[in-house]
C-alpha cells in the first residue's frame, strides 16, 4: 500500500507514450496514489500553476519538441517539489545532467515499475521522516555568519537571507548538519539521503553538494569541507535554538 499518514499522495505523470502512461499510472493508483497523466510539458505546467503535486515523474524527451531538461531548471527556480526523470535517455552524461538540475532520482527505461514505486515510497518515508523530526530551528556559526537550518518551516538560511534548496539538497544539508563535525562518507550520503549504495553514484552527491555550496555563496566550501579521498564534513559551530553555543558534533551523528 502507499504511504498515506498525511493524506493520499498526489504524482503528475508526464510522457508522451500513452500506454506507457496508462499503464504505470493503473499500477501506481493500486499502491493509492493519485497519479494525474499528462502527454506535453505545457498541460503539464499549467497544472502544476494550479496545484502542486508532491512528486512529478516526467520524461526528457517529447515529440512536439518539449526539453524536460529545461522544463525542470525553470520549475526548480520557482518550486522545490521532488522530481524523478523517468526516459530512455540514459547516458551517464544525462543522468548527470538531470541530477545537476535538481531531480532526485533518474529511471532509465526500461525499468521495473515495481522498483519504481518503491523509489517513490522511500521518497516519502524520507520526506515524512524530516518533517516529523525536529521540532526546533538550529544556528551554526562559520566567521561571523550564520547558517539557519529549520526542520519545522523547512526554511534554510545565511545571514537571514532564505536560500532555496530543492528536496535532495534539503535532505543531504540536512543530514550534514545532523552530522556537524563528522566525517560522512558519499556512500552514507547515498544511502541515508537516496538509498542508493553503488560507487557509480558518488558524482551524484558531488553535484549536489556544489549546488549547495554555490547556493551559499563564498563561504559554501568551507560550511562543507571535502575530505579529499572520503566525503564531506559540516564544519558550523552550533549555537541551538536560543543562540548558546554548543560543541560541534554534539547532537547524535555518524562518526567518521
Amino acid at each position: 500500500m502507499g504511504l498515506i499518514s498525511n493524506g493520499m499522495k498526489v504524482i503528475y505523470l508526464c510522457d508522451d507514450n500513452q500506454e506507457a502512461r496508462d499503464s504505470l499510472q493503473r499500477f501506481l493508483t493500486m499502491y493509492e496514489f493519485e497519479v494525474e497523466v499528462f502527454s506535453e510539458l505545457h498541460a503539464l505546467q499549467a497544472a502544476i500553476s494550479k496545484k502542486i503535486p508532491d512528486l512529478l515523474l516526467l520524461d526528457v524527451t517529447y515529440p512536439d519538441g518539449g526539453d524536460g531538461f529545461s522544463f525542470v531548471k525553470k520549475l526548480k527556480q520557482s518550486y522545490g517539489f521532488p522530481v524523478f526523470f523517468v526516459t530512455e535517455r540514459s547516458s551517464e552524461s544525462d543522468r548527470i545532467l538531470g541530477f545537476e538540475l535538481g531531480c532526485d532520482d533518474y529511471i532509465c527505461k526500461p525499468y521495473s515499475a515495481k522498483e519504481l514505486e518503491l523509489r517513490i515510497e522511500a521518497l516519502f518515508r524520507r520526506i515524512d521522516r524530516m518533517q516529523n523530526g525536529v521540532a526546533e530551528g538550529s544556528q551554526w556559526v562559520l566567521d561571523n555568519s550564520v547558517l539557519t537550518l529549520d526542520e519545522t518551516s523547512h526554511q534554510f538560511s545565511i545571514d537571514g537571507s532564505a536560500i532555496p534548496l530543492t528536496a535532495a539538497e534539503w535532505r543531504i544539508m540536512s543530514y550534514l548538519v545532523a552530522n556537524s563535525g563528522n566525517l560522512i562518507t558519499r556512500s552514507q550520503i547515498l544511502e541515508h539521503c537516496f538509498d542508493y549504495s553503488f560507487e557509480s553514484y558518488d558524482r551524484i552527491v558531488d553535484t549536489h553538494v556544489k549546488n549547495i555550496r554555490a547556493k551559499i555563496g563564498p563561504l559554501g566550501p568551507q560550511w562543507i569541507e571535502t575530505v579529499r579521498g572520503y566525503g564531506y564534513r559540516f564544519t558550523g559551530k552550533g549555537m541551538g535554538p536560543s543562540g548558546t553555543k554548543r560543541k560541534s558534533g554534539e547532537e547524535k551523528g555518524v562518526n567518521g
